[in-house]
């Protein structure tokens, strides 16, 4: 069985974990084996079980080669309390696995995890403002307005003089946003652009849209310093002093100006255990409980690192300001540590940046809910904060520039024509809702047939075409919509009753031709001899 690439949408976590269990049933060797003089067929060493899982890991894009023996070790642990493996004597149940000689074996058939079903949310509709109403006390006379269709007759009088008529127009002068209409626009497009990088068909799964805040959008985008760190409104919610200067003190080693150099060795270490100790006791982490399943799916593009860039600036501005700003400040100082050749070792047995992984990963990407491979997922996705953090917490250019277009179009004076909406050009969101899929099919079957039904009585009632030529187009019809039409003339007596045969009358014969005497033949001088 070969790995393959599991992308964004639902339930990403138990697919995972579906598909490791069967790479690992598939891929480990069973063999028989000799404990406490007594032979035992089809099972494997605990030690070799690491091996194993830990190769597959490393080898699968799902992953990745940052794997360590370690997870790989708290995995199995995982296995053995969900009976995916047993020991010899058919016990499982506990987290009890060790990377030793101990022999396990695979039950019969190792459960699958079924997709759980997630309560329906209800869509959230956002109202916009009515833009064609006028401001009020604007003294200007009511132009009856209805949607037409847009022909080319119609096109051509708007845009030309040349033929001496203009039609009636009048300046409209939008509403005014307020502050609330321009947060929910800033909700509704940047929601409509993550759909889009995913590739997703709906949010509905992997996200509550009633749970992402449209303030907390824009000041994630506007309320930034010179160096692109938010800055808080509610000073209350900033880190203490104490937590910023020790993480200034290990990011900018050894130049540290807010605190004095160190007096005794295994200061540093000192350091980072405070750091570690202090985002370890947060409730939650920072990319909070209720985004987790939207950033499990953007690991699904990390072999395509633009969209995942990308996809990763959007969910970031979807955070609490003050959690974005821990997480900047956080992954920037953990990116610097992993590549300051200057600072002391942190470990003596783990490399400095496997060490921001594991310390790290859990305060900053967790579910609420017990998921078995959450710390390999958040590892996955720490890893790629660090190497791309400048691009993925600075505010996305593009989509910025495209809402403040869409705000500077909705604000703009416009021409209003009589008879034309005034907003042609740039259609309003539309929302839609779930329906049944006995809707859907009378939908499908009226939404269609309704309007071949009117272009038939059309033809039917047409009497300005021959009846030879009405004959040819109902002959088209019945061949191109033979249900629509069989509808409207159920039997041949209801197709003829359209075309009454007329009786014929033979002509009067003419009887005076009848009594002219007969006219014998004469020779004409050309036939005489």
């Amino acid at each position: 069985m070969e790995p393959r690439l599991v992308g964004p949408g639902p339930y990403r976590a138990t697919r995972l974990w579906n598909e490791i269990i069967e790479l690992f049933r598939a891929g480990m060797p069973l063999r028989k084996h000799r404990c406490r003089f007594k032979s035992y067929e089809r099972c494997f060493k605990a030690s070799e079980a690491v091996d194993c899982l830990h190769e597959l890991l490393g080898s699968n894009q799902n992953f990745g080669p940052e794997v360590t023996r370690d997870q790989t070790v708290k995995l199995l642990k995982k296995f053995l309390k969900n009976h995916v493996i047993e020991d010899i004597k058919g016990r499982w149940g506990k987290e009890d696995f060790e990377d030793n000689g101990h022999l396990y074996r695979f039950p019969p058939s190792s459960p699958l995890k079924s997709y759980p079903k997630k309560p329906s949310c209800g869509k959230e509709v956002i109202k916009f403002p009515d833009w064609n109403e006028p401001k009020a006390g604007a003294s200007q006379e009511d132009i009856p307005v209805k949607s037409v269709t847009m022909n080319s007759e119609m096109w051509y009088k708007r845009h030309s003089i040349a033929i001496g008529e203009v039609p009636a127009c009048k300046l409209m002068f939008r509403r005014e946003l307020t502050q609330t209409n321009i947060e929910e626009i800033w909700k509704s497009m940047t929601l409509s652009r993550l759909q889009k990088v995913l590739g997703l068909d709906s949010l509905d799964e992997v996200l509550d849209t009633k749970l992402v805040n449209s303030k907390h959008i824009v000041q994630n985008v506007y309320n930034v310093n010179k160096q692109g760190i938010v800055t808080l409104e509610d000073k209350s919610k900033e880190l203490p002093h104490w937590i910023l200067s020790a993480m200034k003190c290990l990011a900018n080693w050894p130049s540290c100006s807010d605190l004095k150099q160190p007096t005794y060795s295994g200061f540093e270490r000192d350091v980072f255990k405070t750091i570690v100790d202090y985002f370890g006791q947060m409730k939650e982490p920072l990319l909070t409980f209720h985004f987790f399943d939207i950033f499990v799916s953007v690991l699904g593009l990390l072999q395509r690192p633009s969209k995942a860039v990308e996809a990763l600036q959007i969910s970031c501005l979807l955070l609490p300001p003050e959690n974005r700003k821990r997480l900047q400040l956080l992954v920037r100082m953990m990116a610097r540590i992993s590549l300051n050749q200057d600072l002391p070792p942190l470990s003596e047995s783990v490399r400095t940046r496997t060490l921001m992984v594991q310390a790290f990963s859990h305060c900053i990407l967790c579910s609420k809910d017990e998921i078995d491979l959450d710390e390999l997922l958040a590892a996955k996705l720490v890893s790629f904060l660090m190497d791309n953090y400048q691009e993925i917490l600075s505010v996305p250019s593009a989509l910025k520039s495209s809402i403040e277009d869409h705000v500077v179009h909705l604000q703009r004076v416009q021409i209003k024509y009589a008879g034309v909406d005034s907003d042609a050009t740039l259609p309003p969101p539309s929302f839609c809702h779930q329906i049944s899929t006995d809707e859907f099919e009378y939908q499908r079957a009226t939404g269609s047939q309704e309007p071949l039904a009117a272009l038939l009585e059309e033809i039917v009632m047409n009497k300005e075409i021959s009846v030879k030529d009405k004959k040819k187009k109902l002959k088209q019809f019945q061949k191109s919509y033979p249900e629509v039409y069989r509808v409207r003339f159920p039997t041949p007596e209801t197709e003829a009753m359209l075309f009454p045969e007329k009786t014929k009358q033979k002509p009067p014969i003419l009887m005076w031709a009848l009594r002219k005497p007969f006219q014998p033949f004469h020779r004409t001088r050309s036939f005489r001899m």
